[in-house]
């Protein structure tokens, strides 16, 4: 992955990107899977993406070394905090009334986190009770944990059936709450973003299998 970060800097219409990589449990976990990683990516147009996809010498090798592949494309629903310091989606990406509240349809979900030195036990003594939970919940399609750093930059991405199972799991799993309670009265994070999406397209597969098929 390192040697495509100078490519990718100069690739036309990307406009914030990262390169992630994934954890070997369902949120930030402390376990690395070395075969597996994610480009997280935010476009100009959708033309510059299916034009880094048709001609990029990166996406030519992706597909070429992968055993397997999947990739879904996201518009941004909500989104609050920052990722190193910027907001990937523009400022204040206001709510879109109505698509995420009303009449179903999946929903993704990206949190990401800049952890505290001093707060790295705790938070990592929290993570397998949230996968657990997060494992047997109702409405879970598929969840991954990636991250930029080893151990404090960490991300959970996931995609879920419905608003209503995004709100059942943040609110009504006791373990999940109990560590967002913890977070916010520990100040566990130095930088915190999260944001909620609708997929509208995808292709490939996830452990042998589209998600949202």
């Amino acid at each position: 992955m390192a040697f495509d970060r100078p490519s990718l800097r100069g690739t036309d219409g990307l406009v914030f990107w990262r390169l992630l990589g994934t954890g070997r449990g369902a949120s930030m976990s402390l376990g690395a899977d070395l075969r597996r990683w994610a480009l997280f990516a935010v476009w100009r147009h959708e033309a510059a993406l299916d034009a880094f996809l048709a001609t990029s010498p990166i996406a030519a090798r992706w597909r070429g070394r992968a055993v397997e592949a999947w990739q879904v494309r996201l518009s941004p629903l909500a989104s609050r905090g920052r990722w190193g310091g910027v907001e990937p989606f523009g400022s204040g990406t206001p709510e879109r009334a109505g698509q995420d509240t009303a009449g179903g349809g999946p929903v993704a979900v990206l949190t990401r986190a800049s952890i505290r030195p001093s707060r790295l036990v705790a938070f990592y003594r929290s993570v397998p009770r949230v996968d657990r939970l997060l494992l047997g919940q109702d409405g879970c399609l598929a969840c991954v944990g990636v991250g930029e750093w080893p151990l404090a930059r960490q991300a959970t991405f996931s995609l879920w059936r419905d608003t209503g199972a995004v709100r059942d799991f943040a609110y009504r799993g006791r373990a999940h709450r109990e560590v967002i309670e913890r977070t916010r009265a520990r100040r566990w994070y130095s930088e915190e973003l999260f944001a909620r999406f609708t997929p509208y397209a995808s292709e490939g597969t996830w452990n042998g299998a589209d998600p949202l098929a």
